[in-house]
């Protein structure tokens, strides 16, 4: 179905290649360019990165913020790994190659000062791994009291790897709930996850990717049987 982004995020959309919506996209995006606080099931693969930059986007262009501070952003994406951080950052520049945001990636290991400096002018999406972004929010670099929209990338993760106080503390520098909009996303929607999504959302839309489009289903696996002697031939 057509999907109403704007047309400069549907010209970068182009660019990348992509023709048809996913599942998790056809099933999230007209919540998320509405405005309304999305939780979804969906694993790496379903095209959830898009559908939640893609909406993203197309807000910002459509309802201009002009006189922004330095050290604000308009929506703060939090992934669990730097990698992903990264990525995220990087579908980012290209869905909004054409939409002339300034979108900004922050995490550890990266350079201090460099980082801080690109913190010095008005951020539309900022992506970052927790610690870093509330490193930057504790030193005043960052200001998260204006921010419009939170996502939460791979909560399950985020829970696995012992992030989600850092995340709370994080939530505590944003508008309240109601007050931005929230999407959050997880390959499992256990009571620990559910129990954030009625802390952290206001009415969300729940989502669910097909089953069937598990990454993991599209993966052929192979046993051999070999004696000790022939594994490095084999």
């Amino acid at each position: 179905p057509d999907v109403d982004l704007s047309p400069e995020i549907l010209a970068g959309v182009q660019d990348l290649g992509f023709k048809y919506c996913t599942i998790i996209q056809e099933r999230c995006l007209p919540h998320a360019i509405s405005g309304t606080d999305v939780a979804a099931k969906a694993q790496t693969g379903t095209g959830k990165t898009a559908a939640f930059l893609a909406s993203t986007l197309t807000r910002f262009l459509r309802a201009p913020k002009p006189g922004r501070r330095p050290g604000t952003c308009r929506a703060l994406v939090l992934a669990p790994t730097r990698e992903l951080a990264i990525q995220i950052h990087k579908d980012a520049s290209a869905v909004g190659k054409y939409s002339g945001l300034n979108n900004l990636v922050i995490f550890g290991g990266m350079d201090h000062k460099g980082q801080r400096s690109a913190l010095s002018r008005p951020v539309d999406i900022l992506v970052g791994t927790p610690g870093r972004i509330l490193d930057y929010a504790g030193s005043r670099h960052l200001d998260l009291s204006e921010t419009e929209t939170l996502i939460i990338d791979e909560a399950d993760r985020m829970l696995d790897m012992g992030f989600i106080p850092d995340v709370r503390r994080i939530v505590s520098k944003l508008p309240p709930a109601g007050k931005r909009q929230t999407m959050l996303f997880s390959a499992t929607l256990e009571p620990e996850i559910l129990k954030l999504v009625e802390k952290w959302l206001v009415n969300p839309v729940a989502l669910e990717a097909e089953p069937e489009k598990v990454v993991g289903d599209l993966i052929d696996q192979q046993f051999y049987a070999v004696q000790d002697a022939h594994k490095l031939a084999l």
